[in-house]
Protein backbone atom coordinates (compact mmCIF):
# COMPACT_ATOMS: atom_id res chain seq x y z
CA UNK A 1 0.00 0.00 0.00
CA UNK A 2 1.10 3.55 -0.70
CA UNK A 3 0.86 5.93 2.24
CA UNK A 4 0.80 9.68 1.72
CA UNK A 5 1.39 12.01 4.67
CA UNK A 6 0.55 15.68 4.16
CA UNK A 7 1.92 18.02 6.83
CA UNK A 8 0.23 21.37 7.33
CA UNK A 9 1.21 24.38 9.40
CA UNK A 10 -1.18 25.78 12.00
CA UNK A 11 -2.46 28.24 9.39
CA UNK A 12 -3.50 25.34 7.11
CA UNK A 13 -0.74 25.82 4.56
CA UNK A 14 1.06 22.72 3.37
CA UNK A 15 4.56 22.47 4.83
CA UNK A 16 5.52 19.19 3.16
CA UNK A 17 4.56 15.69 2.16
CA UNK A 18 5.90 12.16 2.25
CA UNK A 19 4.94 9.27 -0.03
CA UNK A 20 6.13 5.76 0.66
CA UNK A 21 5.43 2.19 -0.32
CA UNK A 22 4.19 0.40 -3.39
CA UNK A 23 0.54 -0.07 -4.32
CA UNK A 24 0.75 -3.74 -5.27
CA UNK A 25 -2.09 -3.23 -7.75
CA UNK A 26 -0.18 -4.93 -10.59
CA UNK A 27 3.33 -6.21 -11.35
CA UNK A 28 6.16 -3.69 -11.41
CA UNK A 29 6.05 -1.69 -14.61
CA UNK A 30 2.31 -2.27 -15.01
CA UNK A 31 1.03 -0.76 -11.77
CA UNK A 32 -1.20 2.17 -12.76
CA UNK A 33 -1.71 3.24 -9.15
CA UNK A 34 2.03 3.61 -8.51
CA UNK A 35 2.46 5.31 -11.87
CA UNK A 36 -0.36 7.75 -11.14
CA UNK A 37 0.91 8.64 -7.68
CA UNK A 38 4.48 9.04 -8.95
CA UNK A 39 3.35 11.20 -11.85
CA UNK A 40 1.26 13.48 -9.63
CA UNK A 41 3.86 13.92 -6.88
CA UNK A 42 7.01 14.23 -8.99
CA UNK A 43 5.13 16.38 -11.49
CA UNK A 44 4.03 18.71 -8.70
CA UNK A 45 7.58 19.14 -7.38
CA UNK A 46 8.83 19.80 -10.93
CA UNK A 47 5.98 22.27 -11.58
CA UNK A 48 6.71 24.18 -8.37
CA UNK A 49 10.33 24.58 -9.39
CA UNK A 50 9.65 25.43 -13.06
CA UNK A 51 6.69 27.75 -12.53
CA UNK A 52 7.58 29.52 -9.28
CA UNK A 53 11.36 29.19 -9.04
CA UNK A 54 10.94 27.63 -5.59
CA UNK A 55 13.20 24.64 -5.00
CA UNK A 56 11.71 22.19 -2.53
CA UNK A 57 13.92 20.10 -0.27
CA UNK A 58 13.30 16.61 -1.64
CA UNK A 59 14.42 13.05 -1.06
CA UNK A 60 13.58 10.24 -3.49
CA UNK A 61 14.57 6.61 -3.45
CA UNK A 62 12.75 3.42 -4.50
CA UNK A 63 9.14 3.94 -3.46
CA UNK A 64 9.84 6.99 -1.29
CA UNK A 65 9.48 10.70 -2.01
CA UNK A 66 9.41 13.55 0.45
CA UNK A 67 9.17 17.25 -0.17
CA UNK A 68 9.49 20.20 2.22
CA UNK A 69 8.50 23.73 1.24
CA UNK A 70 11.29 26.21 2.00
CA UNK A 71 10.47 29.65 3.41
CA UNK A 72 9.07 31.81 0.60
CA UNK A 73 9.17 35.55 1.27
CA UNK A 74 7.05 36.67 -1.70
CA UNK A 75 3.39 36.08 -0.73
CA UNK A 76 2.34 35.82 -4.38
CA UNK A 77 4.89 33.06 -5.04
CA UNK A 78 3.97 31.36 -1.76
CA UNK A 79 0.33 31.33 -2.87
CA UNK A 80 1.28 29.76 -6.19
CA UNK A 81 3.27 27.05 -4.41
CA UNK A 82 0.30 26.34 -2.14
CA UNK A 83 -2.10 26.18 -5.09
CA UNK A 84 0.09 23.59 -6.80
CA UNK A 85 0.38 21.55 -3.58
CA UNK A 86 -3.38 21.69 -2.95
CA UNK A 87 -3.90 20.54 -6.54
CA UNK A 88 -1.57 17.61 -5.83
CA UNK A 89 -3.65 16.65 -2.78
CA UNK A 90 -6.85 16.81 -4.85
CA UNK A 91 -5.37 14.56 -7.54
CA UNK A 92 -4.12 12.06 -4.95
CA UNK A 93 -7.57 12.01 -3.31
CA UNK A 94 -9.05 11.24 -6.74
CA UNK A 95 -6.74 8.26 -7.10
CA UNK A 96 -7.56 7.16 -3.53
CA UNK A 97 -11.30 7.39 -4.23
CA UNK A 98 -10.92 4.89 -7.08
CA UNK A 99 -8.24 2.66 -5.54
CA UNK A 100 -8.76 3.02 -1.79
CA UNK A 101 -7.28 -0.38 -0.95
CA UNK A 102 -3.98 0.64 -2.55
CA UNK A 103 -3.41 4.18 -1.27
CA UNK A 104 -4.04 5.92 2.05
CA UNK A 105 -3.79 9.67 2.58
CA UNK A 106 -3.24 11.17 6.03
CA UNK A 107 -2.93 14.77 7.11
CA UNK A 108 -1.34 16.19 10.21
CA UNK A 109 -0.77 19.67 11.55
CA UNK A 110 2.60 20.78 12.83
CA UNK A 111 2.64 22.32 16.26
CA UNK A 112 4.41 25.51 17.03
CA UNK A 113 7.57 25.00 19.07
CA UNK A 114 7.77 27.02 22.27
Amino acid sequence: MITVQITRKENGRIHGFEVKGHAGYAPRGQDIVCAGVSSVTVGTVNSIEALTGTVMETKMKGGFLSGIVPPVEDESVSGQVQLLLESMVLMLRGIADSYREYIQIQEQNTKRRR
